[in-house]
């Protein structure tokens, strides 16, 4: 009787735990439910199993349409994962190596693409200009991949030579997402529906392209002024796809953020590319992969990326030796998930 009694104790003991920890993760996204304000979707897991599972606030202010876990956001630069797996895709398929420089995809491609890499695009370490300086102040029209393709065409030298500093470049992921429709045949978008978002039954999730493709369940980004929220959900960089255009939702990505451990997409070969530090030709390294942020938080190695853009900030957080996990998903232009995610971790990690 002693022994059930113990039994007993322990279990509600852990029960009351987790509901302790729970309410202090609730407490984390106190902000994204306080009356009528854009909102929040979150989920965690760890060993596999999801323990979280929460959503928050607004999708749609103008509608009452409250988030749910089934809600659509704009993944802004967390798309930048996807973008690095299509080009790995391809390397596993023997359609490209890692080492081919530009002008090996691009024969006409100026000759400063000689030195770049495919390496130095999925690592930040091209150099090549940044489009978004690039764009006319007086431009009205959004920009498309293909347009930041014709824009390098366009330069004749780069910030610093390949591979000798790091400098986060959306133009490098967007030249990257037309390496992929140049070799593989197909649209960005096909590409990725095909190879990856079908293969693990995320079916919500798309690459956005106006009057082609439709995003359910739509969480539309949100600004704070001195008179409330209002919607701002578009700029003139959204429609590019390589570095930030896919949507998608929690229940989607928790589907591919578990397809890592498991290999079926990437193979272990190439998920270890993709998050190990790359190394600068000085032999400096640096804290990011193939489309993945490398960091260490409190002893534990993160792999991590955010996304943010008009009206959305996100992130995808890893952390692999406790199997654990947290996507968080927002739809203001405001907050650091990151920095909920780490304090989410703290409450959870187990060394």
């Amino acid at each position: 009787m002693k022994i059930l009694s113990t039994i007993i104790f322990s279990f509600m003991a852990t029960i009351n735990l987790t509901a302790q920890i729970q309410n202090q993760v609730d407490s984390l996204f106190s902000e994204y439910n306080n009356g009528e304000c854009p909102g929040a979707s979150v989920v965690i897991s760890q060993n596999g199993n999801i323990i979280f599972n929460k959503s928050y606030g607004y999708a749609n202010l103008e509608e009452k349409k409250l988030v749910e876990t089934n809600t659509n956001f704009r993944l802004a630069s967390v798309t930048k994962q996807f973008t690095a797996a299509s080009i790995l895709i391809l390397v596993q398929k023997g359609l490209v190596k890692l080492d081919a420089k530009l002008t090996d995809i691009f024969e006409d491609f100026p000759d400063y693409g000689r030195k770049i890499t495919i390496k130095n695009l999925l690592s930040h370490t091209s150099g090549l200009i940044d489009y978004e300086d690039l764009i006319p102040d007086t431009a009205t029209i959004q920009v498309k991949d293909a347009d930041v393709l014709k824009m390098m065409y366009e330069q004749k030298s780069t910030y610093f030579e390949p591979a000798t500093q790091f400098k986060y470049s959306n133009t490098g992921y967007a030249v990257l997402a037309m390496i992929v429709e140049r070799l593989s045949g197909k649209s960005f978008a096909q590409f990725l529906k095909e190879n990856i978002f079908a293969s693990l039954g995320m079916t919500s999730t798309v690459a956005y392209e106006e009057g082609i493709s439709v995003v359910k369940n739509r969480a539309f980004g949100c600004s704070r002024t001195d008179s409330g929220w209002v919607r701002k959900d578009q700029s003139i960089t959204s429609a590019v796809l390589g570095d930030g255009g896919i949507y998608s939702n929690v229940e989607d990505l928790y589907k591919w953020e578990q397809s890592l451990k498991e290999h079926i997409i990437l193979t272990e070969e190439s998920i270890s590319k993709s998050t190990t530090r790359f190394l600068l030709n000085g032999g400096e390294k640096v804290d990011y992969g193939y489309g993945w942020h490398l960091k260490t938080y409190n002893g534990n190695e993160i792999v991590y990326h955010g996304g943010s853009t008009q009206g959305f900030r996100n992130v995808i957080y890893r952390v692999f030796a406790q199997k654990f996990s947290v996507i968080i998903l927002t739809n203001r232009n405001e907050g650091d998930p990151e920095k909920i995610a780490d304090k989410i971790f703290d409450l959870y990690r187990m060394d």
